[in-house]
């Protein structure tokens, strides 16, 4: 089979990164319907890990950030549950919003992510505004 280019193999690696967040997504969703409160907590709360970890300020060097961000372990937390014999639903959800935030981080990228939560810390109040009105009264 011939290599593709670049540009196309990344290409068809953000569709399917697009994809599996979809499905991903669906299943978390069903799943939190299907049991309740609990595991849609859990399935909110480990979405929003990797943010966590950026809001603590964890150096993205560090082995807690690289963590939060490796498909390995919500995969393990699945498969592990599937096979074994803990029945908790919120464990499963917990694993499903975990690796659903790895896949949307992956098809949209990590600075589309970091550009969402920078303009959700961003304020609009009078200390943003205040440098212009002063620019403009001292310019006249």
């Amino acid at each position: 089979m011939p290599d593709l280019p670049q540009g196309v193999s990344g290409w068809v690696r953000t569709v399917c990164w697009a994809a599996l967040a979809l499905f991903l997504a669906a299943f978390s969703v069903f799943e939190s319907v299907k049991y309740g409160l609990p595991t849609s907590a859990a399935a909110l709360m480990f979405f929003a890990l990797p943010n966590l970890a950026r809001l603590a300020r964890v150096p993205p060097s560090g082995v807690l950030h690289q963590a939060v961000h490796r498909v390995w372990i919500p995969l393990a937390v699945l498969i592990g549950y599937t096979f074994g014999p803990i029945v908790w639903p919120p464990l499963f959800t917990a694993g499903l919003g975990w690796l659903t935030r790895i896949a949307v981080d992956r098809a949209l990228g990590r600075a589309a992510s970091a550009l969402l939560l920078r303009r959700g810390r961003q304020t609009k109040g009078p200390e943003r505004e205040a440098p212009e009105r002063l620019r403009d009264a001292g310019g006249s």
